[in-house]
């Protein structure tokens, strides 16, 4: 069951460049689209926002650690990015926790804070 996620967000396309953004996008949904069909990864969400100044869709790529990890590894994935890159504006991957992880991460969290209030 999938306890992580990766969000990877853009911006928008650099003027003159909508074409290879186009193509980046799709090759991206094609490779990840393969990824989850040969079971390498849980699932994964593609969303697009209304037009506005700091954020022009994202995905998010749900699986665990070592999916997670796999994807971001991969050549693939890799040199899709790079391309992507070239493309769009403000290309992040920010991985995350969801479901058990989240439960996790914040026993971690709480452990932490107890420490620093003892140090305080």
């Amino acid at each position: 069951m999938a306890d992580r996620v990766l969000f990877m967000g853009w911006r928008q396309p650099y003027r003159g460049a909508e074409e290879q953004a186009v193509q980046a996008f799709d090759e991206t949904v094609g490779m990840i689209g393969r990824w989850q069909h040969e079971g390498r990864l849980e699932s994964f969400e593609v969303v697009l926002l209304a037009p506005n100044a700091d954020l022009g869709g994202y995905f998010t790529v749900r699986g665990t650690a070592d999916q997670i990890n796999e994807l971001q590894a991969d050549e693939e994935f890799q040199r899709t990015t790079m391309r992507a890159q070239m493309a769009v504006e403000g290309l992040r991957h920010i991985p995350g926790a969801i479901g058990e992880g989240v439960a996790r991460q914040m026993g971690w969290y709480r452990e932490a804070a107890a420490a620093a209030e003892q140090h305080a």
